[in-house]
């Protein structure tokens, strides 16, 4: 298998479960605005959007301050970001070799030190590029690009794991390796990954470390 001298991950889905925190109460904001009642398995579909993506897709008015009540909602949520199994032991075994770790992720710099920070997970990643540091976002390359130039590595030296068609769009569009995290994935049509992940300790792989 390929070696790579940096790992970059998606957060959602991929190293955090955050998929009941931000869709039970999307089903909240979604009865308040449209005054419809949607299933848990309805809202899923916009479970890899970012914040104001799923807005726009639900037509709602306005976007900045009912995207705000979701964010109050979630943050408020009682279960919270949760870690998938074994993911704090797979980053700090990958932190003591000459693998470097990053982070591309839709979320805001404030959500980010509510769910990652606050776990002392920050302390394994060497640069995170957030919705706040680039106009453009997944699947558009600009995110991983800035990750890229950060890190000041090649392409190939690199490879993004994430649990979404965005994850996957993003890497054809920046041209780099894509691993999919089939543990968080909602859904993986359209997916065609260069190498599946199973569980997170499958990153292990990634550097020839199977555990």
């Amino acid at each position: 298998m390929k070696t790579y001298k940096a790992i970059i991950y998606d957060i959602d889905g991929t190293l955090l479960d955050t998929l009941k925190m931000n869709m039970i109460p999307l089903q909240q904001i979604i009865k308040e605005e449209l005054n419809e009642e949607w299933s848990y398995e309805d809202v899923l579909k916009f479970a890899a959007y970012p914040g104001m993506k799923v807005m726009e897709e639900l037509g709602i008015a306005d976007k900045e301050k009912t995207y705000a009540r979701w964010v109050k909602y979630v943050n408020e949520y009682e279960e919270g970001a949760t870690l998938f199994e074994d993911v704090e032991d797979v980053l700090k075994t990958i932190h003591e070799t000459d693998v470097r770790q990053a982070v591309v992720s839709a979320k805001l710099k404030k959500q980010y030190d509510i769910d990652f920070v606050s776990k002392g997970l920050d302390q394994y990643i060497e640069v995170a590029i957030l919705a706040d540091d680039t106009t453009k976002h997944k699947p558009d390359p600009e995110p991983i690009n800035l990750c890229i130039e950060k890190l000041q590595l090649h392409k190939d030296d690199v490879i993004y794991i994430g649990d979404a068609l965005s994850d996957y769009q993003v890497c054809i569009n920046a041209g780099i390796d894509f691993a999919y995290a089939s543990w968080g994935s909602v859904s993986r049509e359209g997916i065609h990954a260069d190498i599946e992940l199973c569980q997170p300790k499958d990153i292990l792989k990634l550097i020839n470390k199977e555990n």
